[in-house]
């Protein structure tokens, strides 16, 4: 009998297994292209740097054009491209020591410079 009861207790996690897969499956399958993917709050790039705003900035400044670089408090930021229509903007603000370093592309902006630059540019940038 007690090898019975034994079995059960044994076996009950191996159940469970199938379950936690399933659910682990269904939380993995979220799409990355529905609303929040566009959402112009969404950033395009958000890291962490050990370089200044500055450093940061005169760098993007050499690397992109069009690049217009305004203040707010602590935080550097940038507009990236055309003076009518701004691709990119960028928000590098100061944390312990550090940079954090945000970029936000929004919905109906154009993509000059072309993505794939931007964050090229971003991490030659940041590191």
């Amino acid at each position: 009998m007690t090898g019975n009861a034994d079995d059960r207790i044994m076996k009950r996690p191996f159940l469970l297994v199938p379950a936690v897969a399933l659910t682990a499956t269904l939380a993995a399958c979220g799409s990355s292209s529905g609303p929040a993917a566009h959402d112009a709050s969404a950033p395009l790039v958000y890291v962490s740097s050990t370089r200044t705003p500055a450093s940061i900035a005169a760098c993007l400044e050499e690397h992109l054009s069009r690049v217009r670089v305004s203040h707010a408090g602590a935080a550097t930021e940038l507009a990236v491209g055309a003076d009518s229509h701004n691709s990119y903007f960028v928000t590098l603000t100061p944390l312990n020591g550090s940079t954090v370093v945000k970029v936000v592309h929004p919905d109906n902006a154009p993509d000059d410079p072309p993505e794939e630059e931007m964050r090229f540019d971003i991490a030659r940038c940041a590191t």
